[in-house]
């Protein structure tokens, strides 16, 4: 207190405003900080730049390798899909929709509709759907051996075959007839800087199902 009132009486005298009283701790903390800060800026002076020209190298390397995964993803995906939408059009030729109709099969129309139906669940576009080998006149199917009818192919509207007939183990006996369907579904990839950008594959889905006796 003694020294207190001599620093308030020796400024008051020479005109020097008095120092105010800091909480314990206060300006040490101060000065700590201010010692982490000026460590800091030194940090930040002595980068050369090296960190920033290496992600400015690495970062469209990641970007491009996960956009790479997201459409190779998208195109196992829609493959998965067409691929479905074939087994279960297999299926719908195969069986027969009345057991005491004889061997009458399902029209092409329906075996289209149910491709059209694993699409559309799917959200894939029908009207992008391409016929199988347009250039063979039938996906190369044999005829089942005779009494059986021959083998019938045919086109529906959504560019889909539908072969009922079909001889499906040409290569062991007992032979085992039944019905296939093919059709083929583009995919186009987008990763720009790449030579795969705006790159269109063709998917092929081909599927069988044997006939019930």
């Amino acid at each position: 207190m003694i020294c207190r009132a001599i620093f308030d009486l020796s400024s008051r005298a020479t005109g020097v405003p008095s120092r105010p009283h800091l909480p314990d701790g206060v300006g040490e903390r101060g000065i700590r900080s201010f010692l982490n800060i000026n460590r800091i800026a030194r940090k930040l002076e002595s980068t050369d730049g090296a960190e920033i020209a290496e992600a400015a190298l690495v970062l469209p390397l990641v970007f491009m390798l996960l956009l790479g995964i997201i459409w190779f993803g998208r195109a196992f995906n829609i493959y998965s899909t067409i691929t479905q939408a074939a087994q279960q059009g297999a299926i719908t030729a195969a069986r027969s929709s009345c057991v005491t109709c004889g061997d009458n099969l399902p029209n092409p129309v329906t075996v289209d509709g149910a491709v059209v139906a694993v699409l559309q669940a799917s959200g894939l576009e029908t009207g992008q759907i391409k016929q199988w080998e347009a250039n063979n006149p039938t996906p190369g199917v044999l005829s089942c051996p005779a009494p059986a009818p021959p083998a019938l192919c045919t086109v529906t509207t959504h560019h889909i075959w539908v072969c009922s007939s079909v001889l499906l183990n040409s290569s062991t006996q007992p032979a085992q007839c039944g019905a296939m369907v093919s059709f083929q579904f583009p995919f186009q990839f987008y990763l720009p800087f790449t030579s795969l950008n705006m790159q269109k594959i063709i998917l092929s889905a081909q599927a069988q199902s044997r006939m019930e006796n």
